[in-house]
């Protein structure tokens, strides 16, 4: 479902635009709009970051962008507790948002994304504090091209072995 969504932004908002969309997640929005947070480069190679509302008239989806930054204007992103299983982040910009996404592995997909687009198109010095870095590495053994799945596999992993332990007898 998610490819879907994705490809249908690309086309129909981002597209017309000149944009790449790299990458989204859904966040907690009111009422019964769905709110997309997306991370596009635009053409002259700038990196948007952008609050995209979603919402269906008759058969028809619509888009709207109703909140955009960049990039390189974002002092840090904030992932609250890194030792606990989430959703909320804050990103520091002049102001701070406060941002709740639809899953932990989704707000850990979306600090990849943008520490790698840092890394490709501005190379600057911005803090991601408070999220653990084994999640947060491309070269990680946990990293994959479906980074979601294989950050749920690992915490199932950890919670599995923590059931033996306490299953078992010691003597």
């Amino acid at each position: 479902m998610s490819s879907l969504v994705k490809e249908d932004l690309a086309k129909r908002l981002f597209g017309p635009r000149r944009q790449t969309l790299h990458e989204f997640i859904e966040v907690e929005g009111a009422g019964a709009q769905r709110y997309y947070l997306c991370a596009a480069v635009t053409k002259s190679k700038e990196v948007e970051i952008c609050m995209v509302k979603h919402w269906r008239v008759d058969r028809e989806e619509k888009y709207e962008i109703v909140e955009k930054w960049f990039l390189k204007d974002l002092e840090m992103i904030d992932g609250k507790e890194a030792d606990t299983d989430n959703p909320y982040f804050d990103m520091h910009f002049q102001k701070v948002y406060n941002m709740e996404a639809y899953s932990c592995a989704s707000k850990y997909t979306f600090a990849r994304t943008l520490n790698k687009l840092n890394a490709t198109y501005l190379k600057k010095d911005f803090k991601i504090v408070n999220f653990d870095d084994t999640y947060l590495n491309d070269d990680s053994i946990w990293s994959s091209s479906n980074r979601d799945f294989l950050v749920v596999m690992r915490v199932c992993f950890y919670a599995s072995n923590l059931l033996c332990l306490s299953l078992c007898r010691f003597s």
